[in-house]
């Protein structure tokens, strides 16, 4: 994924949910429903997030030093967590705690009734806008995998969120419409506070999505499939080297793959040829898969006989 295609996807959301916002709060302070409320909530905590993706993106940019000789790419990685941080607290937790208390006091909406059917259907065109733009650039690179299978194998982190957050935003906006109505024709505020808990456990499982996948790219995911069998490919090509004796692959972030792989050489090949296999290697390596920036190619004598590599030394695929 390309981070521009990110960028867009972002400050597509962020401007949508700014405007969404202010909507939602307006129509809270005129009516009291709670759903409104919520989803306000919702949306400073999507704007916050969509901020925070900006962030990180922009201090992933930063060059390496001496402490951090890898760069800081993952630092993207890190603020999408902290997205799923806020979304279950700021977003989640509020909206069950406002929706238990309407349940608890079930007040309708006695003034102003126009207001949130009103706000709910303009915040559903633009949120629509905001994910019809996710999906546009999703599909750059999504190719045919399925969308359950991007969310889950995709090692930039933004689009995924993005996706998750409109997707999130539109059901909880079709729950706080059907919310309101209820309330609207049966005079009752439990049904605003029905729909604002539904909004609440919506949040909290998108939520825990979100720290799921971006975990595992914390903890460190290699290469997927496809790009390990270019690699793989990449290295037996040319002369110099006959086999793959084991393989290691790790983002250090989306756009930065290290690379480090034992090779057999020929026994009878001089220094200078093995050296100069090596260097062909990472060339054909680089072509191939050009976001393979670090690459650490070791040379060795391959024996049938030789024992097999430790799990920790094991082939890292995905």
């Amino acid at each position: 994924m390309s981070a521009g295609g990110g960028t867009r996807a972002i400050i597509a959301a962020l401007a949508a949910n700014l405007g969404i916002a202010a909507t939602k709060l307006l129509a809270w302070l005129l009516t009291g429903s709670s759903s409104m409320l919520a989803e306000g909530i919702h949306s400073i905590a999507d704007s916050g997030n969509q901020a925070l993706l900006l962030l990180g993106g922009k201090r992933a940019t930063r060059k390496a030093t001496p402490e951090h000789p890898f760069g800081y790419g993952r630092e993207r990685y890190i603020y999408a967590f902290i997205v799923s941080i806020v979304l279950f607290s700021l977003g989640g937790l509020f909206a069950l705690y406002e929706g238990y208390h309407k349940v608890q006091h079930r007040e309708g909406i006695e003034s102003w009734q126009w207001v949130p059917v009103t706000v709910l259907v303009i915040a559903i065109g633009l949120e629509s806008f905001s994910f019809r733009t996710a999906i546009k650039e999703s599909n750059h690179t999504r190719g045919k995998t399925t969308w359950v299978n991007f969310v889950r194998r995709a090692k930039a982190p933004e689009l995924p969120v993005v996706l998750l957050e409109d997707a999130g935003a539109l059901v909880g906006l079709v729950l706080a419409f059907f919310g309101v109505v209820l309330t609207l024709i049966t005079g009752n505020g439990v049904w605003d506070g029905i729909g604002t808990l539904a909004i609440g456990v919506l949040l909290v499982v998108i939520a825990i999505i979100l720290a799921i996948e971006t975990k595992s790219l914390l903890l460190g995911e290699g290469a997927n499939p496809e790009d390990v069998t270019k690699i793989e490919q990449a290295i037996v090509a040319g002369p110099g080297v006959e086999r793959i004796i084991h393989m290691k692959t790790l983002h250090l972030g989306p756009e930065e793959l290290l690379v480090a792989a034992k090779i057999a050489v020929p026994a009878t090949e001089s220094a200078a040829e093995v050296a100069r296999h090596i260097n062909e290697t990472e060339a054909r390596i680089r072509e191939a898969l050009p976001i393979a920036r670090v690459i650490y190619l070791e040379p060795d004598i391959y024996s049938p006989q030789a024992p097999k590599p430790a799990a920790s030394e094991a082939p890292a695929t995905a």
